[in-house]
């Protein structure tokens, strides 16, 4: 049985999370690995260049969408390729284990479990903008 009394919180919780984990990654992208030298990583595994772009775009947009709690279900859905990607073109081949070089899949699928479970939780408490479909309208 869901608890309807902490279940809106514990939504936040994985919101905050998730989205920190987002804009963290999206901030290596940025400040460590640079736009440019993501692009080129990219383009390394026979990427298109402008999908490092992108990536970087979804996740500061997801990312502070979860925080803010801004059509949180949906940006929890429309996250999910991009770990998908993540796993496919880098992960999937190193195995399952995240501490394998180059990283496996372990922790990408993980990821995508946290936000299959937040879409299916809903926006949670605090949320700014709650998704249009949703049926925690009034939490």
């Amino acid at each position: 049985m869901i608890d309807t009394r902490t279940a809106p919180v514990a939504a936040l919780l994985l919101r905050l999370g998730l989205g920190g984990l987002f804009l963290a990654h999206a901030g290596l992208k940025i400040f460590v690995f640079t736009p440019a030298g993501t692009a080129q990583f990219f383009s390394s595994l026979g990427l298109p260049p402008a999908l490092a772009y992108l990536t970087i775009l979804a996740e500061v947009a997801g990312g502070l969408a979860l925080i803010l709690g801004v059509w949180a279900r949906l940006a929890a859905l429309a996250l999910i390729p991009v770990l998908l990607g993540a796993i496919f073109t880098v992960h999937g081949a190193a195995g399952f284990f995240f501490d394998n070089a180059n990283g496996g899949w372990e922790y990408p699928a993980f990821w995508i479990l946290g936000l299959l479970v937040l879409a299916l939780l809903g926006d949670g408490a605090c949320a700014l903008r709650r998704t249009p479909f949703g049926t925690d309208q009034g939490r």
